[in-house]
């Protein structure tokens, strides 16, 4: 076993690599071709950045593909199963579309039906799905058009999750590295721990998806550098489609028995990877949420679903209060709760201290939610252990300082101005005096 583990290491240090060195060129050809949007209401940074990150996540995955397929252990992935091929024909399909939308801005319908054919692509060079493990029933068989459909329908709403999401810096990108990290566990358990050799691919991907968005996050954390753009959000959205797909439609229950103690039980232990398949719930599901919410949002408001707004989950908290960072981690946190516990629930499913763990860990996180809404009172003796703004003699010099602006104010006389006609009072847009004219931009800002 220690063979594989090597190579997979390899592959994903080449991926890393490729993508990281990549990414500097792509950004300053994007910038000489002018791939870089006027900023827009809904957006939250202040400066006009690059796009096509998309290239340099491309290129990370073909190198991964590349090495992979010279390697010992690997090598058999490609000699006995087609769907690294038709992961890299899918892939190239979509990421040229998004390069194109990136830098001319496709309509959305267009962009729809490039993500259809992307998944026919894949489909008729046999990465679709056969049959769906039931919990408790067993093996469904699916006919070949109900197959296809269903591999269709769960690569497009996959790709659209990820890219709604897609609102922060370094925001997509690590989401969708700890989702494939929690998917490499699960696919290497099934292909090594029960001897299934149908779990190789999806292995493969999810370890090339993980360098790809590893490569790329230095050069997207905020304040960010470059965003991956279509190209890139849609790409990695198929990738982690086309893992999920793999390993759940092409890996038969009915081998995992022979280890599991019956097909109900190996069907139990799929759990993380049949939940994917309705709507990729525990692989992604903070972006499902969202798109779900999106989608809900803009029909009762009357707009088309496609629509752009600023009520995604990244922007509700964002208006919360919370700083940039603190809710892209918070974002990861929860992903990482949800991905990482299904995987150790689907190991050990009848241990009551993992579902403690998670119930614990779910009440941390909605404190962490809350965090804006107080200040936290610290002791003395611990100030040195805290940030200077949660330390009494700051609080005191900082309150010391708002009363002595409140007292300048109030005694200073306003300056003399003619009156114009039409001019606005005090409190209108062209209100002037000593005060400044924009007393709490943060907060303006957050209710756009």
């Amino acid at each position: 076993m220690g063979q594989p583990v090597r190579e997979y290491l390899l592959t994903l240090c080449v991926t890393v690599a490729v993508t990281y060195l990549l990414t500097g060129p792509v950004r300053k050809f994007a910038i000489a071709v002018g791939a870089m949007p006027a900023i827009r209401a809904r957006d939250v940074h202040r400066e006009p950045t690059p796009r096509l990150g998309g290239i340099a996540m491309f290129g990370g995955l073909c190198a991964g593909l590349l090495v992979a397929d010279h390697l010992q252990s690997l090598n058999g992935v490609f000699e006995l199963s087609n769907e690294p091929r038709a992961l890299l024909s899918g892939a190239a399909l979509i990421w040229l579309v998004g390069v194109l939308d990136d830098k001319f801005e496709i309509d959305a319908l267009i962009k729809l039906g490039a993500q259809m054919i992307s998944a026919g692509v894949m489909v008729m060079q046999g990465l679709t799905i056969l049959w769906i493990p039931v919990p408790f029933i067993g093996t469904v068989a699916l006919t070949q058009w109900q197959g296809n459909l269903l591999t269709v329908a769960l690569v497009v709403i996959t790709i659209n999750a990820v890219n709604f999401v897609d609102g922060l810096d370094g925001l997509a990108a690590g989401m969708v590295c700890i989702a494939s990290c929690a998917f490499f566990l699960y696919a290497y358990r099934i292909w090594f721990g029960y001897g299934i050799e149908a779990a190789a691919p999806a292995t493969l991907f999810a370890a090339i998806l993980m360098g790809m968005c590893l490569g790329f996050l230095p050069h997207n954390m905020h304040p960010a550098r470059i965003f991956m753009g279509d190209s890139g959000s849609m790409l990695i959205g198929l990738v982690l489609a086309a893992g999920a797909i793999s390993i759940t439609g092409q890996v038969d229950p009915d081998a995992m028995a022979l280890f599991a103690g019956g097909e109900r039980n190996a069907t139990h232990a799929m759990l993380p990877v049949f939940i994917p398949l309705l709507l990729p719930l525990t692989i992604i599901a903070i972006p499902m949420a969202d798109l779900i919410l999106a989608i809900v949002r803009r029909t009762w408001n009357g707009q088309s679903p496609f629509a752009a707004d600023r009520g995604h989950l990244h922007h509700r908290l964002l208006e919360l209060g919370h700083s940039h960072s603190r809710a892209v981690l918070i974002m990861y946190f929860w992903s990482g709760l949800i991905a990482f516990g299904a995987v150790a629930y689907s190991v050990h499913s009848t241990s009551m201290w993992i579902v403690l763990a998670i119930a614990a860990l779910s009440a941390v996180g909605l404190i962490l939610l809350l965090l804006p809404r107080f200040t936290p009172r610290t002791p003395r003796w611990a100030e040195f252990l805290v940030p200077p703004r949660y330390r009494h003699s700051a609080r005191r010099a900082e309150a010391a300082a708002e009363a002595a602006a409140r007292e300048a104010t109030a005694i200073e006389p306003a300056p003399a101005r003619p009156v114009v006609a039409g001019v606005s009072g005090v409190n209108g847009a062209t209100a002037v005096g000593a005060r400044s004219r924009f007393p709490d931009r943060r907060k303006a800002e957050s209710t756009r």
